[in-house]
């Protein structure tokens, strides 16, 4: 499975929630990686030219479907009062931010990947060979 490799990519709409303020929306593209089976990229456009990477765990954001996930860094929970909404609370040392999003749009995508990748072979697909090379090369550790 590692020489097989599949990128899926998602466009999605979250919206920023401010206290006082109208929501507002942010283009995001979900991307999940077969060669890194354990993780979804979220990049969002919030209108600069570069965009806002973060990482999530994939089954953190398929359990914050379900009910309240996460600690830390990222918590995701499905919206009490709208069942068709999911919420991702971001929080980093540059500062805090609180989304809400489709659940039916993050289910959907994630659904994708576990038909790629099913939970529990997400082992099988790792490449530890091109994971070593990629640490031991990375310019930034010199």
């Amino acid at each position: 499975m590692r020489d097989e490799h599949t990128v899926i990519c998602s466009p999605a709409v979250f919206e920023l929630i401010a206290p006082d303020a109208p929501a507002v929306p942010v283009n995001v593209e979900l991307t999940y990686n077969s060669r890194d089976p354990y993780a979804v990229q979220a990049s969002f456009r919030t209108g600069s030219t570069t965009a806002v990477e973060w990482v999530f765990a994939r089954d953190l954001l398929h359990e914050g479907l379900i009910a309240p996930a996460g600690t830390g860094d990222v918590q995701v929970q499905p919206v009490p009062l709208d069942p068709d909404k999911v919420q991702l609370e971001l929080s980093s040392p540059s500062g805090h931010a609180v989304f809400m999003t489709c659940a039916k749009t993050l289910g959907d995508f994630l659904h994708r990947t576990y038909l790629t990748v099913p939970a529990g072979s997400e082992y099988a697909w790792l490449d530890f060979d091109l994971a070593l090379s990629d640490l031991l090369n990375d310019p930034a550790r010199d």
